[in-house]
């Protein structure tokens, strides 16, 4: 515990209901944890989604939001608060080309896969800039039908690997319950960890990763896989509830005698 700096989370299902604004004890739990360490958020929707999710919801200082650090589209992107603003990092953006390769692929494979589906809720496939992202129900389908699409698993692995045939050269991996997510190969949750270690010249046991998808084939399992320190959670609630403990503990080392 002595040597946690860093505490990352990922989003959706993990900090919030999927694509929901975040909880009002979460918001303030966030609070408390950032007067003890950074935290970390890297998940697979854009930079507005967390704004929308989270960053709304967050009663946090000046100090507070400087050990914020922001992953959007899985690590693609990095945004830290900088001279009053968050301020973009890196962007790791997918050609054009590239764009219009995976659009088709996901498209073409989908449909021969019977898992193009016609009642949906915004749009199927959305361009991340760096990350393109399949989402079978639509990008704003209600959190019930979302879990209720493909409980298993199994439809995503589907079409997980029959688009990573189609794109070799690209990283395809599951996303969060009804997705895909398409970005430059070797770009995923596991490179953004590595680029915030770097940047904030840490040593992987300085970080502790939450997360709901840390299983094998899972868009958090990336992190597990490099050595990082894990927990898994299963909705919020567990995590808040990790989190309350964790804050009490780091509050109790933080007064003891040095």
């Amino acid at each position: 515990m002595n040597d946690l700096r860093v505490v990352a989370f990922d989003l959706d299902d993990t900090l919030a209901v999927s694509k929901s604004q975040i909880d009002r004890r979460m918001a303030e739990l966030l609070g408390h944890l950032l007067t003890e360490v950074d935290v970390l958020v890297i998940s697979g929707g854009r930079f507005e989604q967390f704004q929308t999710q989270m960053l709304a919801h967050l009663d946090l200082t000046e100090e507070q939001r400087g050990r914020l650090h922001l992953m959007p589209t899985c690590g693609t992107r990095y945004h830290r608060w900088l001279d009053g603003d968050w301020r973009q990092v890196y962007a790791e953006d997918l050609s054009e080309a590239d764009k219009a390769r995976v659009v088709a692929a996901l498209t073409e494979s989908a449909q021969a896969l019977d898992l193009w589906e016609s009642k949906t809720w915004g749009d199927i496939i959305e361009d991340r800039g760096s990350q393109i992202t399949f989402s079978a129900l639509g990008q704003s389908a209600p959190p019930a039908e979302k879990y209720g699409w493909d409980p298993d698993g199994s439809k995503k692995k589907r079409l997980r690997d029959a688009v990573a045939a189609k794109l070799p050269d690209l990283e395809v991996r599951g996303g969060g319950s009804t997705s895909i997510d398409v970005t430059r190969k070797g770009v995923d949750k596991a490179y953004g960890m590595r680029k915030l270690l770097e940047c904030l010249d840490l040593k992987i046991d300085n970080v502790l990763f939450v997360g709901d998808r840390l299983d094998v084939g899972g868009n958090d399992y990336p992190v597990k896989a490099m050595g990082i320190r894990c927990v898994a959670v299963t909705r919020w609630e567990e995590t808040a509830d990790y989190v309350e403990s964790l804050v009490d503990d780091l509050v109790k080392l933080r007064a003891e005698p040095a």
